[in-house]
């Protein structure tokens, strides 16, 4: 992202293979560590505005190669989530977080709240917006899949989960990929870790998902298995081996309740 001035705009969105027709809508809201120049790098250190706690490593070139395999448009943030998070509303702490795991926020201390009002405004509203478009121009209501990555030690904690498979209310698409973990015997496949709905991780499935009654599911992916392309597109294939058939499972990829 190229340096510029207060008043102009900057990219907040990136939508790939818009007109992808396979019944499924990727979400990427973390496939970003950048941070406009108007942010004057939230007061950073260099090391921590490229660290996992401004953005899922990983999880981009995982989420592209998901949106090849599956002919799925692809909607990702292009703002690091430091500046703000998409996947938290407007009114949570954690949108614009003043700490995130060890790494103070320094940028995000005392925000006023018309400050914190135009972060949504220029991030989080052209994202959803983005992600209603793509969901409107399906042929048929598509599947909703997000994508992200954690990292394997968190507060000092191993984390010994590889894949995990995250959902609200709406398990339908979690049951069916669960029910295929057998096919990955070497992969350790949890419900709901490292995260899950308490932790407020869940925003997007219910916001573009649930709300729009579209199965819906959460995908983290521990980021020492996807340091390259090479093994974000190894990854891929291993998402697609739980996911083919828990589409197939549902008997309809874009299926509604009734």
């Amino acid at each position: 992202m190229a340096d510029h001035g207060p008043d102009a705009e900057f990219k907040a969105v990136e939508v790939v293979n818009p007109g992808g027709a396979g019944g499924v809508v990727i979400l990427c809201e973390h496939a970003s560590r950048e941070i406009p120049a108007e942010y004057d790098g939230l007061g950073l250190a260099d090391a921590d505005r490229t660290s996992h706690a401004a953005w899922d490593p990983g999880a981009r070139g995982v989420a592209v190669a998901l949106s090849e395999a599956l002919d799925a448009p692809l909607v990702a943030s292009a703002v690091s989530r430091l500046v703000y998070d998409c996947n938290r509303p407007p009114e949570a702490a954690s949108a614009m977080p003043e700490q995130s795991e060890l790494i103070d926020v320094p940028g995000n201390r005392s925000l006023m709240q018309a400050e914190r009002e135009a972060r949504a405004r220029d991030v989080y509203h052209p994202f959803c917006q983005a992600v209603a478009q793509v969901i409107a121009s399906q042929h048929a209501p598509p599947v909703l899949l997000t994508i992200h990555t954690f990292t394997p030690v968190y507060h000092g904690v191993h984390r010994a989960v590889e894949i995990g498979i995250l959902h609200d209310d709406d398990a339908r698409l979690a049951d069916a990929m669960l029910a295929e973990t057998h096919r990955l015997p070497h992969r350790l496949v949890r419900r709901n870790e490292p995260y899950g709905p308490g932790d407020g991780v869940t925003h997007s499935l219910r916001l573009h998902g649930m709300r729009n009654r579209l199965a819906n599911v959460m995908i983290e992916i521990r980021n020492d298995l996807v340091p390259d392309a090479q093994s974000q597109s190894t990854m891929a294939d291993e998402i697609l081996t739980l996911l083919r058939p828990a589409l197939a499972r549902l008997g309809n990829e874009g299926a509604q309740d009734a």
